[in-house]
């Protein structure tokens, strides 16, 4: 019998809990940051090795922001954009 692979995904709690299915949005546990999993800029970090170590992933965008992590600037340059005004003008982001 073959053994499911499970991947280790964080809530919406920022708690880490292992689930079925990949994640499909990786994040930044350090800079609290959450972008594509395509993203040039995460995956440069992560060809030179320093990145794995505060790489984290999530089911969606939603349970990102409800952890508490803002779009990156790179990949998601619009959102992060409309999360940047947010924050100046004082208001909540849900993205």
């Amino acid at each position: 019998m073959t053994e499911k692979k499970q991947y280790t995904l964080l809530g919406a709690d920022g708690k880490p809990y292992l689930s079925d299915e990949k994640g499909t949005i990786g994040g930044n546990s350090k800079l609290k940051i959450y972008g594509t999993m395509d993203c040039y800029s995460a995956n440069r970090a992560v060809k030179q090795g320093t990145y794995q170590k505060v790489r984290v992933f999530f089911k969606d965008e939603a349970t990102a922001i409800a952890a508490g992590y803002r779009p990156c600037g790179h990949c998601m340059r619009e959102k992060y954009k409309r999360w940047k005004k947010a924050m100046e003008a004082g208001e909540v982001w849900n993205g």
